[in-house]
């Protein structure tokens, strides 16, 4: 369901977290995913969380 691709990964988890959850952690806890992963996924790419915004920056 997640993508394993860090660039689409970025657009689905800040699409989810727009349109449907309030914060990463609901995200995380609703599709069973770990929240460390998609972290450090992203970091990779230069992306962090922005938990003011709800979404990766």
């Amino acid at each position: 369901m997640m993508p394993k691709d860090p660039v689409m990964m970025l657009g689905f988890v800040n699409l989810k977290l727009r349109d449907f959850y309030k914060d990463l952690d609901a995200l995380c806890e609703d599709l069973g995913v770990e929240k460390q992963e998609i972290m450090e996924k992203l970091a990779a790419i230069d992306y962090y969380y922005d938990r003011e915004r709800n979404q990766f920056v």
